[in-house]
């Protein structure tokens, strides 16, 4: 623009976050004079605004984090202390609510590391949550360095800042360039190593008194797993001068130390200084849902709401909770309240068309499918035609469910739930073997599910199979010990055991 200050402009172009246009203003500026600060700061800030991300939510966990971790955690938590052993009374069964194969509850909002447990095996962790065919995240740190790859090879001049040519101490003394350059070493960079170095510098130039060096430290501990340092920082940090990213911070590090209770605790704290805090509510809420305490969580969530009304999470997590709660029409109602607030996606319009199948309102119901299948990619498609089978099978049209279970193994193999149903079709029809086949891959890909065992240890018994079915019978009450249906067919097996005994 002509007759505008260049830094001005930058600025200006700064604030409405278009970053790239205003770092090729700076480097206008920077090629005149390489040693204006000004500009120098900026375009620091506009690169690293660029690829920053919010790190303070939770993260997903890598294979290297899960495999390789070395702290040490209780085998065997009691309930409700650990992620890895979440409720199992807390208000939903397996009957109501799908479970996922943490044994949680899966949830109305979906998270990066929420709809996993912490796998105790190799085979575990190299299996993916809906594909056959996708690798796991192989660490964290690899994925930190990729996106800062690719901002980095965008520039025709190579990397900004060379870090191994600067004076980190020198740097430490200038307060506001320090802060800029160690979000750029963490952020765009990705070498936590020399972010950790600037902070120690900083932190000592500042006498040890400034409450953000002291946080940032924590969080360079933090990605190098170094927890119990990273909570000796924050908890300085927090105490000095409380604040929300050291709250955040420090919760983040006691969830993956497996202390869920320590982390709810450190919302609480966050809570009482800055009261009715969204991304504290928040943080409360998910730590509920993680270990399985549905009611608490709901709790929170209304909280939340009441706070941000305009909160995705919350109301698709209350959505979720009313729908599972055979409230349908108030999960209707939820939904809407996305769907006006310009929220599209496969996932909501599958949400909304289950609603009004099951608010009976049909003629909305296919609709909203046939927008959803339309938008979805293949992981999302499978549930789709899952769901589509749901309503086939209700409305007594047989045909239409097994094609639209068929296409969902189709596009994802590894969908138990439609393998069983797929089962549960070729039985009614006397098609023995092949329903067998599908009871035993539904066992296979999806070994959390109980509907399976009790299906074929069902079919076992027609066939006069008796050890089968009682091996069969067993496995679905140890994944659900409350299933009447199983619990019956146990005790009949018992009795009719006892008589060929006798």
């Amino acid at each position: 623009m002509e007759g505008v200050d260049p830094l001005f402009y930058a600025h200006f172009l700064f604030r409405r976050r278009r970053y790239t246009e205003a770092a090729d203003v700076c480097s206008e500026l920077l090629a005149k004079n390489p040693y204006d600060k000004a500009a120098w700061y900026l375009k620091t800030r506009c690169l690293t605004e660029d690829v920053r991300i919010d790190e303070t939510e939770l993260e997903e966990e890598g294979l290297a984090e899960v495999m390789l971790d070395e702290n040490a955690v209780a085998s065997v938590p009691r309930p409700g202390t650990s992620f890895s052993r979440p409720l199992t009374d807390s208000g939903s069964s397996r009957g109501i609510r799908p479970m996922s194969k943490s044994g949680r509850p899966v949830s109305g909002f979906a998270r990066p590391g929420t709809q996993g447990a912490r796998p105790s095996t190799m085979e575990a962790a190299v299996r993916t949550a809906r594909s056959a065919t996708s690798r796991p995240v192989t660490s964290a740190s690899g994925r930190y360095v990729r996106l800062g790859t690719a901002s980095m090879l965008s520039g025709d001049d190579g990397t900004f800042i060379d870090v191994s040519k600067l004076d980190l101490r020198k740097y430490a003394f200038r307060r506001g360039l320090a802060r800029a350059l160690v979000l750029y070493i963490l952020h765009v960079l990705n070498d936590t190593g020399k972010a950790m170095e600037l902070a120690a510098y900083a932190t000592e130039a500042a006498r040890f008194q400034d409450w953000w060096w002291k946080a940032i430290l924590g969080f360079c501990y933090h990605r190098l797993n170094l927890f119990r340092d990273a909570e000796k920082q924050l908890k300085s940090s927090f105490k000095q001068t409380p604040s929300i990213l050291a709250c955040m911070l420090l919760a983040k590090v006691y969830i993956r130390m497996d202390q869920p209770q320590n982390a709810i605790q450190c919302y609480r704290e966050g809570l009482e200084k800055f009261p009715d805090e969204p991304v504290l509510l928040a943080g409360i809420a998910r730590v509920f849902e993680g270990i399985g305490d549905l009611t608490k969580s709901v709790e929170e969530y209304k909280k939340l709401l009441k706070v941000d009304s305009t909160n995705v999470e919350a109301i698709a997590s209350l959505a979720a909770d009313k729908f599972y709660g055979d409230q349908p029409e108030i999960a209707l109602v939820f939904y809407r309240r996305l769907l006006q607030m310009g929220v599209e996606s496969a996932e909501l319009f599958n949400n909304l068309g289950l609603s009004c199948f099951q608010a009976q309102q049909y003629d909305m119901a296919l609709g909203c499918f046939e927008r959803a299948l339309s938008m979805a990619d293949d992981e999302a498609m499978s549930d789709i035609w899952y769901n589509i089978a749901f309503v086939g099978m209700s409305l007594g049209n047989v045909k239409l469910a097994r094609e639209a279970l068929v296409l969902a193994v189709t596009c994802d193999s590894t969908n138990g739930e439609a393998y069983n149903n797929l089962g549960v079709i070729e039985q009614r029809k006397g098609n023995s073997g092949d329903a067998r086949g599908h009871y035993q891959t539904a066992i296979k890909v999806s070994p959390h599910i109980h509907e399976p065992h009790y299906n074929y240890a069902l079919m076992s018994l027609e066939a006069g199979d008796l050890q089968q079915a009682y091996k069969q019978v067993n496995d679905a009450l140890q994944l659900y010990s409350a299933h009447l249906p199983s619990q019956d067919l146990l005790k009949e097996l018992k009795a009719t055991l006892s008589q060929h005994a006798s």
